[in-house]
């Protein structure tokens, strides 16, 4: 008995660093950039509600995996709960944000190695090489199955989590304090699709529910524990790196956010320490690595459920294939796609997929088909009916600044100015 629970101890630690390092991936090497011109205290603000926001619809979509009796996926939940209607759209947008997330991630991580290989080697390869290297190791991960999948993440999450601390310990003496006076409410909810994104893991939730054997406490617990876990990171690791690079001037965040590219390419132009940038760089490539494993497995278990292609021999080829092959040449072929892939899933694909459709299914499921068992978010109706308004207001927000109507985070730098 004694073996059992320790085993399930290491199932749901396993389960939340999938999570969390699902959540932390190019949304965090982005997250200075996109939040730089608003400053620390109301990035922060605003990174906090998106955190509650997030968290609350993977609760959401927790409980309507549970009340399918079978191993399905988004697209089939959905169409049991709110109709034949909705499969198109979520189809459509679950290709979407996967494969615009894994894209990002592959585009970040082609940077990474190559920079990598220049700076340590001393051999000059292409970020496009970069890229195929990273898909050629990570994309097989995937014929592994998800329990090696699992055990794969959680050795680069401590990894991760090991340069991270490295990156806090030696970058306190580099902050220079008077980069966090900077206080711009203005500009502060601009950001609001790449913090969404941030926290974006939802895709992977049908895949944790036989994961953890349906366990409601367990997946409730890696949930919400994975995500708390990455807001504190992120909020450290702000804290960090606007207190490093400066906004505007050479290598600054203003010229990060132009070139599309992670703040900590530019790191090295800012420090003295001779050790901080490669913890810096190890963390960067090791977040990338945890948070594309998190959403291709998903990616992998949706196509898997929405083609009928079982899991096994030819089928799981196949399945690897179609991952990993679209995700390679749109990351070559496009410049600046890890800031715009990043920003495009947390306007559209997070605030529908992630937040509308959960809020929408679990509406229909309580209050119509009479569905009283395991219910993983309290608060009823009021609270489902903020978190649609919310959710709803970010999708506006986010069509408005691509029509022009309101400033964009690529253009709020010129419209606010530091003071």
């Amino acid at each position: 008995m004694e073996k059992r629970e320790t085993s399930q101890k290491g199932s749901i630690i396993s389960a939340m660093f999938l999570v969390a390092g699902t959540c932390i991936g190019g949304g965090m090497l982005a997250l200075p950039v996109a939040t730089g011109v608003n400053g620390l205290v109301p990035s922060i603000a605003v990174m906090f509600i998106c955190y509650l926001a997030m968290t609350s619809t993977a609760l959401l979509l927790l409980e309507a995996s549970l009340w399918m009796k079978d191993e399905v996926h988004v697209n089939t939940m959905a169409t049991r709960l709110l109709g034949n209607w909705i499969r198109i759209v979520v189809w459509f947008l679950f290709l979407f944000i996967s494969y615009a997330s894994i894209v990002a991630y592959t585009a970040g991580a082609g940077l990474q190695i190559a920079s990598f290989f220049e700076q340590y080697i001393g051999v000059l390869i292409t970020k496009d090489l970069g890229a195929f290297i990273f898909i050629l190791i990570f994309g097989s991960v995937f014929y592994a199955g998800s329990i090696l999948v699992g055990r794969i993440n959680s050795i680069l999450f401590i990894g991760m989590l090991i340069a991270y601390f490295g990156i806090v310990l030696m970058g306190v003496d580099e902050i220079k304090p008077t980069l966090l006076l900077r206080r711009q409410w203005s500009g502060s909810l601009m950001a609001l699709p790449l913090l969404l994104t941030a926290f974006s893991f939802q895709t992977m939730v049908p895949s944790l529910t036989p994961y953890l054997k349906r366990d409601p406490k367990a997946l409730k617990l890696a949930i919400v524990g994975g995500t708390t876990l990455a807001f504190i990171i992120y909020l450290i690791w702000q804290l960090v790196i606007l207190g490093i690079i400066p906004l505007n001037g050479a290598s600054g965040l203003k010229e990060a956010l132009i070139r599309g590219e992670p703040a900590t390419q530019f790191l090295r132009n800012h420090v003295e320490g001779k050790w901080l940038v490669p913890f810096a760089e190890f963390f960067a490539f090791f977040a990338i690595a945890t948070s594309f494993i998190g959403i291709a497995l998903g990616l992998f278990d949706f196509l898997s459920d929405g083609l009928k292609i079982k899991k096994q021999g030819y089928g799981k080829v196949f399945l690897t294939l179609l991952v990993v092959i679209p995700t390679l040449i749109i990351a070559i072929k496009f410049e600046r796609i890890f800031l715009l892939a990043l920003e495009s899933t947390g306007g559209y694909g997070d605030t529908i997929l992630n937040g509308l459709i959960p809020v929408s299914m679990v509406w229909i499921g309580r209050y119509r088909l009479g569905y009283k068992d395991g219910i993983a978010l309290p608060g009823g109706k009021p609270l489902l009916v903020l978190i649609f308004c919310f959710f709803f207001a970010a999708l506006m927000m986010e069509i408005l600044s691509h029509s022009g109507q309101i400033t964009s985070i690529y253009k709020i730098y010129d419209v606010f100015q530091p003071k």
